[in-house]
């Protein structure tokens, strides 16, 4: 995705969670998030906006603290949101392409990964938000779905801190059916290895189960299915049973039970 998209879907989602928000009420249950209401998910998601508006607009090359989140609910506290999420927006598109600041995955430039990581960030957050409806989610297109499972697998799992560890090594294969992505995560003592590959012509694959993929490598699970199933379910908004899973269901565990993300 281009950075320009990014930005434009961040304003969208951003917009689509305030407005959730505000229709379930500060005291609504988030069962995304569980011992969460909307006022937990509006103090924390705004946080993350300022924080991240400070981290691009000070250039701070090393990390920064956030500011805290404020003690604000009903009313001021969604205008407060909306003020955050606003002066995130307008950082990000008035920030230089060659932008020099702090980011803590690799990315292509530092303004590609904020405007990536926010967008990823408020998305989830949208979920969370429109969850406590109980309704419809917000469709999320399948190109910025398998883009967000790229940032999830090959970003935040990549790192030390990814808590997705087996004694006994595993394989994992996630196949979105409605792009040509398949990526195969590797599960160790260590963190995470992911790897993505593109199979022309659809990645339905329709081999029966989860043994050899393109490149011929046996995997002891797959996750098949749309981009934004896999995307909801592998950030944990939606239920293994979302997608279809073939092979050891252990290993999925592993995914579903450890993959919290922590900064």
């Amino acid at each position: 995705m281009e950075i320009t998209e990014y930005i434009a879907s961040l304003s969208e989602e951003g917009r689509l969670l305030a407005a959730a928000a505000e229709q379930a009420g500060p005291g609504a249950s988030v069962p995304t998030c569980p011992g969460w209401q909307i006022r937990h998910l509006l103090r924390h998601t705004g946080m993350v906006h300022r924080w991240a508006a400070e981290l691009i607009n000070a250039r701070h090359t090393t990390p920064h603290p956030d500011g805290g989140e404020p003690d604000l609910d009903g009313g001021e506290l969604l205008d407060w949101f909306r003020a955050g999420h606003r002066h995130l927006v307008r950082s990000l598109e008035a920030a230089p392409a060659d932008l020099e600041c702090w980011t803590f995955m690799p990315a292509p430039s530092p303004l590609a990964f904020w405007s990536r990581r926010q967008l990823n960030e408020t998305t989830v957050h949208r979920v969370d938000a429109e969850s406590a409806l109980g309704g419809p989610l917000t469709t999320v297109g399948a190109d910025r779905a398998a883009d967000g499972i790229d940032e999830l697998l090959t970003g935040f799992h990549s790192r030390p801190k990814s808590r997705v560890r087996s004694s006994v090594p595993r394989t994992l294969r996630v196949r979105a059916v409605d792009t040509d992505a398949v990526w195969t995560v590797r599960i160790s003592d260590a963190p995470p290895q992911t790897v993505r590959v593109a199979v022309p012509g659809g990645a339905d694959g329709g081999d029966g189960g989860p043994g050899a993929e393109g490149g011929g490598d046996q995997v002891d699970c797959e996750l098949s299915g749309t981009a934004e199933g896999l995307y909801l379910t592998l950030w944990n908004r939606l239920p293994l049973a979302a997608v279809t899973l073939r092979g050891d269901r252990s290993v999925a565990r592993l995914w579903t039970d450890n993959s919290a993300v922590t900064w």
